[in-house]
C-alpha cells in the first residue's frame, strides 16, 4: 500500500522538493499536503493504495493515513500506523440519518506516528481539510466539546491540528478502543475490516460514499445539517422540514 516508488508519487515528492528540506520541515511540508491538498472524504475501501488516495485527491483517516505515511518513508523520515476504533457516533452528521442506524458500533481508525529528534510524534490532524473543519468550527461557534461530523474533539475553538513539532488531533475524543502500533497499513489491515457484511458493504462502495461525498461537500460549503443530539443551538445551519438530511 505504500507505493512511494510509483512515477505519480516519486514526480510529486521531486516537485515540491520535500527531501531537500531539514526533518521538522520535511515532516510538516508532507503534512500541510496531505491535509489540507488531499481533500476529506471517503474512497471506495480502506485498504487501497498511497497513489490511489493521490489519484482520488480526498480521503478519510486510513486512507489519508496511507498516503501520509507513503511520503515520509519517500523522503525517509520514520513512521509507523497507530490503530484504533473509533464511537460511531464521530461520523454522524456525514453519515445520512437514514443508514447511520447501519454503522458498525465502532469503526476502524488510525493516526501516524512520526519520529523527530528521537520522539515518536502522533499526527491525526491531518484528516480534515482546513475549509471543512471552519465550517464545522463555525457551525458551533460556542462549542469546544464535539463528537460528530467527523470531528472528536474537547477544542474545537482552538483544535491541535497545525504541525508544529508536536502532536496533532482532531477526532482523538471518539476512540473507542487501541489497537496497537504496526510498521505499515497492509499490517493492520492484514486481518482487519469493517465490521459490516458483504451486501452493507458493496452498498457502502456503490452507493452510500457518494452519499456521504454529497454531504461533506455541502458542509465545506457551510451547509451542515443539523443532527439529533449534535446541538440545536448551532448558529446558521439549514433546516429540511424540521428534520435532518
Amino acid at each position: 500500500m505504500l507505493d512511494f516508488e510509483v512515477p505519480a508519487i516519486a514526480a510529486l515528492i521531486e516537485e515540491r522538493g520535500w527531501a531537500s528540506l531539514p526533518q521538522a520541515d520535511r515532516i510538516g511540508a508532507i503534512y500541510d499536503f496531505v491535509r489540507d491538498d488531499i481533500l476529506f472524504g471517503y474512497n471506495r475501501a480502506d485498504d487501497i493504495s498511497a497513489s490511489d488516495v493521490l489519484r482520488d485527491g480526498f480521503g478519510q483517516c486510513n486512507t489519508k493515513a496511507t498516503l501520509l505515511m507513503a511520503l515520509l518513508r519517500g523522503v525517509g523520515v520514520p513512521c509507523r500506523l497507530h490503530g484504533f476504533t473509533i464511537h460511531k457516533t464521530l461520523q454522524r452528521g456525514v453519515v445520512p440519518e437514514a443508514v447511520y442506524p447501519w454503522a458498525p458500533a465502532e469503526i476502524l481508525h488510525s493516526w501516524v506516528e512520526v519520529e523527530l529528534d528521537g520522539d515518536w510524534l502522533n499526527l491525526e490532524g491531518f484528516i480534515l481539510d482546513s475549509p471543512y473543519l471552519q465550517a464545522i468550527r463555525a457551525a458551533f461557534p460556542d462549542q469546544n466539546d464535539l463528537c460528530g461530523y467527523g470531528v472528536g474533539t474537547d477544542r474545537l475553538g482552538a483544535p491541535h491540528v497545525q504541525w508544529t513539532g508536536k502532536d496533532t488531533y482532531i477526532q482523538k475524543t471518539g476512540i473507542a478502543r487501541d489497537l496497537g502500533t504496526f510498521a505499515s497499513p497492509d499490517d493492520f489491515f492484514e486481518n482487519r475490516k469493517q465490521a459490516i457484511g458483504r451486501f452493507q458493504e458493496r452498498l457502502y462502495r456503490h452507493a452510500i460514499r457518494y452519499w456521504m461525498n454529497a454531504r461533506v461537500r455541502k458542509i465545506r460549503n457551510g451547509d451542515v445539517p443539523p443532527v439529533p443530539g449534535l446541538g440545536a443551538e448551532r448558529k446558521g445551519l439549514r433546516k429540511e422540514h424540521g428534520h435532518a438530511a
